[in-house]
């Protein structure tokens, strides 16, 4: 049995959030384990950082300088930058609570999808998802973090092309050249003598390092990549760009590093940075073309809160223009249909909307199928934070390849595998999930989506969500791209490294796609329509480009375009999403935007409006 510490008494009194492991595991052959591991692991300051945490405020002042609404992967990183100025007063309007306890064990990261603090947003889908009706959820965490509080911590910031193509689209300034310093202002790489310093940084707020733990597994992944010719990275943010590779993260010694933990936490002394937590953006207040101040609600109550410079929102890839559109700003056709009162016909508002979409196979392997979190698994991650809690199991494998719809220099493809997470489980040793042989999972993703769609308002009640369709596979070269990346994990199975573990097909064939012979280019053309799986790494929906593109929202300064005082600062702004996941890029969009307001506010050349 695993002994846990108690919370020592004065050391603080912080109350952490849920989930809890128990109603994150819904089981009751759970129960008693997982709740022994919550309650050892919130009182484990190392872990849970219970006294390192933000002190929130209850009521805001009447005024600040700048109000930064959502604390996510842009947010966070922006308030925390603008308030190293002490002379700025910033407050930050987050409408979730602080991130859980149990969020901090990277083994948890997938259970903590779908949890009481998700978005769950829903999207209207015609040409994918067909198996659950044409809907594809959309999990975001509504939390100070936002995703970096619940993702996989997968630190790839995608390929220095995708940057030198946002700057040829006009967005001076955002090129790899430009952004680099940024990614590495914010880094502090741990193992800075493996991956070098031409391409990583240290001494930033965010700890970027290889987990601590490794299934045997894992290596046998890599030694099929390497036998079926896509090769090995030591590092895909280096110079080798193309093959498989053991990822760097963000967690720091087996413990997640969110945006919140990272940047906002060592912050919390400061008295010019508030942060009001479970309060609900309604509308931005627009005052002569001016962004002035917003409506929040908390607590039952709505409240207003001016800013006499500017106001930041960074509210994510759904809810930026969702406020956009609530305050007035967008097509105006749209606005007026809903009854709302145009104060800048912006028609990109909510288009461009796009994201990456991947389909999963299942394979089985020469083992037993048992639970890899168990008293003695437990035991070490509170002990030395080690072991398979320390870890995503599988999942920190990934890789960047390229199919014929690309150049070899610039892969649409990733490919990872998934298996060995050490989460919900009995806790006896040796525990079993079923009689049946182990399943690794493929996750085969698209990187470069053509198809595009948009956020729109439902209705004009703030509190209803809005209608969002992604659009998925509407374009063909997006099934073809998935249908090569399947093409890809199949010729891994053919490897002896793989043959070794009888790593066998697992998949069924889907009653909607019997028509097709199972495993033909057809049969899978019908299979990713049917069971699509969406990346949840959308972008585009507050689209970044010069006034003479007719769907941008924002400048290359991130300033809404014809509203002065207002910027958009997260993943909504990349005209085109990255070739990998979204968290780093968009910390690093927050770096910039808070590095364009300090140089808008300390430049005593500038005239603008409000000095």
């Amino acid at each position: 049995m695993m002994k846990c510490g108690s919370v020592q008494p004065g050391m603080c009194d912080t109350v952490l959030p849920g989930p809890s492991m128990e109603s994150m595991c819904n089981a009751s052959a759970f129960f008693t384990f997982m709740s022994i591991l919550d309650t050892c692991i919130r009182a484990k300051e190392v872990i849970s950082g219970r006294c390192e945490r933000i002190n929130p405020i209850e009521q805001t002042d009447s005024d600040y300088d700048f109000i930064v609404i959502g604390g996510g992967a842009g947010g966070a990183v922006t308030a925390a930058r603008l308030s190293e100025v002490p002379d700025w007063k910033v407050l930050l309007l987050e409408a979730g609570d602080d991130e859980s306890g149990a969020g901090q064990v990277p083994a948890f990261a997938w259970s903590l999808i779908g949890a009481e603090n998700d978005w769950n947003f829903q999207t209207n889908e015609s040409n994918a998802c067909l198996s659950t009706n044409g809907t594809c959820t959309w999990h975001s965490s509504r939390t100070l973090g936002g995703n970096t509080a619940h993702n996989d911590m997968v630190y790839l910031r995608g390929n220095p092309t995708d940057y030198n193509n946002w700057a040829a689209m006009g967005n001076e300034g955002w090129s790899y050249e430009d952004v680099l310093p940024f990614f590495k202002k914010s880094e502090d790489n741990g193992e800075i003598d493996r991956v070098g310093r031409k391409h990583h940084g240290t001494g930033g707020p965010l700890r970027v390092q290889r987990f601590p733990y490794n299934d045997s597994f894992s290596f046998a992944i890599l030694a099929a990549a390497e036998e079926a010719g896509f090769g090995i990275s030591d590092d895909l943010n280096g110079e080798k760009i193309t093959g498989f590779t053991n990822i760097q993260t963000t967690q720091k010694d087996g413990v997640r590093r969110s945006s919140a933990r990272s940047f906002l936490w060592p912050a919390r002394n400061r008295k010019n940075l508030h942060i009001s937590l479970n309060s609900y953006v309604t509308r931005i207040i627009i005052e002569n073309n001016l962004a002035v101040g917003v409506e929040y609600h908390k607590n039952g109550k709505f409240n207003t809160v001016r800013a006499t410079r500017e106001i930041v929102l960074s509210g994510g890839i759904v809810k930026s223009p969702h406020l956009l559109l609530l305050s007035g700003i967008g097509p105006k056709e749209h606005l007026e249909s809903m009854g709302i009162k145009v104060v800048k016909d912006l028609p990109g508002v909510g288009k461009n909307l796009h994201d990456q979409v991947a389909y999963i196979l299942s394979f089985t392997i020469n083992e037993s199928d048992t639970y890899e979190n168990n008293w003695a698994a437990a035991s070490e991650y509170l002990a030395s934070q080690t072991g398979p809690l320390s870890s995503t199991g599988l999942a920190q494998i990934s890789s960047s390849l390229p199919t014929s719809l690309t150049t070899p220099d610039y892969p649409d493809t990733q490919l990872s595998p998934i298996g060995y997470e050490a989460n919900c489980a009995p806790g006896e040793p040796d525990a079993l999930r079923s009689t049946d042989k182990r399943t690794i999972r493929m996750y085969v993703g698209h990187m470069h989506p053509k198809s595009r769609g948009r956020v729109c308002l439902a209705s004009k009640d703030p509190f209803d969500q809005p209608f969002i369709s992604a659009n998925y596979l509407s374009e063909p070269s997006d099934v073809q791209g998935l249908i090569e990346g399947i093409e890809m994990t199949l010729a891994l199975t053919r490897t002896k490294a793989l043959r070794d573990h009888n790593f066998t097909l697992f998949d069924t064939n889907i009653e909607a796609c019997s028509n097709y012979t199972f495993a033909s280019t057809e049969y899978w053309a019908c299979a990713v329509r049917q069971d699509t799986i969406v990346e949840l790494h959308q972008a585009g929906s507050c689209k970044m480009g010069p006034a003479s593109d007719s769907l941008a929202v924002v400048d290359p300064r991130l300033r809404v375009h014809g509203v002065k005082g207002l910027r958009v600062v997260d993943a909504s702004i990349m005209p085109q999403v990255t070739s990998a996941n979204t968290g780093s890029p968009t910390m690093m969009i927050g770096e910039r935007g808070a590095d364009f307001i300090k140089q808008y506010w300390t430049d005593g050349s500038l005239d603008n409006e409000r000095k």
